[in-house]
């Protein structure tokens, strides 16, 4: 494996043609506008690109692949080179895209979680950054591409995601001064973070409710866990993808340090989101579970019931905060 700079990168790209960009499954933001934006630069260059994804984009997000030219655009089978973006672990890819998962099949990774786990043959890490959008800006910037409106789109919904809406402490300087470029190059900043923010469907709201019902918290209210079952997005006729706000309400109670909600999957076990205060690390929590992620934010599969589960993350919740 042989870490690159984004100088070095952007000339490979510069080189390359029929390129295939990879997100993870269970696309976020952050994973979608650094494909598509990716994409859309390069069909810029007159090159040939696609994006896979285990998964389909999220309704909100699918604005980002609006930008993309059919003409260029490639199928799976007739890529040359493959790129993956924001995808931390060749786990995380999905079953799907199996074949991507062995080190000799993905010519570059591009990421910035700092439990990146190599599987490419390159790799350009950039774990200080807020998201991996900033890291596909720079790139953009060095292989001398327009940001048009829809790329501003891809990038600016990368960056709003990933931090928050830019209330996270993974919020830096650069992060508002590269939202305010986007603006500038035509980003729809306000329909986007009104459409991801500030809105929510009715199944949505009946879905938190539930979901509110199961809050417990462990360790003298430090920490506190959310449950969301199959069953419960049945009955209120809610899909995963409206689960991504309340990742964070277990967290937002006062008092408490370190924040997880368990959401079961369709083929059994439960995804688990874990937030956390400054004194935590998210990341570590999730490792020993095979996930990972950020300091303040990470994730894992656990496939036990849900009480094997909940046990196996309140004692690696008790070992954290006995050391915080």
């Amino acid at each position: 494996m042989e870490l690159l700079q984004i100088e070095q990168a952007a000339s490979l790209l510069l080189e390359w043609d029929r390129v295939l960009i990879l997100c993870h499954q269970n696309p976020d933001g952050d994973t979608i506008g650094s494909g598509y934006g990716l994409c859309q630069a390069l069909h810029q260059l007159g090159k040939r690109a696609g994006v896979l994804c285990a998964d389909p984009l999220p309704r909100k997000m699918a604005f980002a692949a609006e930008g993309i030219v059919p003409s260029l655009w490639i199928p799976p089978e007739e890529a040359e080179y493959v790129v993956s973006t924001d995808i931390a672990d060749c786990k995380l890819m999905g079953a799907v895209l199996d074949k991507y998962q062995k080190n000799e099949r993905v010519d570059l990774a591009i990421d910035h979680h700092p439990s990146h786990r190599p599987f490419a043959k390159r790799l350009l890490l950039c774990s200080h950054e807020a998201a991996n959008c900033q890291i596909i800006y720079d790139l953009l910037f060095h292989m001398k591409c327009t940001i048009t409106p829809s790329i501003a789109n891809c990038l600016y919904l990368g960056i709003s995601t990933d931090t928050g809406c830019f209330r996270f402490s993974n919020t830096q300087p650069k992060t508002h001064q590269l939202a305010a470029k986007l603006m500038a190059a035509g980003a729809d900043w306000f329909e986007i973070n009104r459409n991801l923010f500030e809105t929510k469907s009715r199944s949505q709201i009946a879905l938190e409710q539930n979901a509110l019902q199961t809050l417990r918290f462990y360790c003298g209210g430090r920490a506190a866990a959310l449950v969301i079952t199959q069953q419960m997005l049945q009955e209120v006729g809610a899909t995963l993808e409206e689960t991504e706000a309340i990742v964070n309400v277990p967290k937002s109670v006062e008092g408490v340090e370190i924040g997880a909600t368990l959401k079961e999957r369709p083929e059994g076990g439960f995804k688990v989101s874990v937030r956390t205060s400054e004194q935590v690390d998210a990341s570590a929590i999730c490792g020993v579970f095979g996930g990972g992620g950020h300091i303040r934010a990470a994730g894992c599969l656990i496939k036990q019931p849900i009480e094997e589960a909940l046990r196996l993350l309140v004692g690696e919740f008790e070992k954290a905060l006995s050391q915080a």
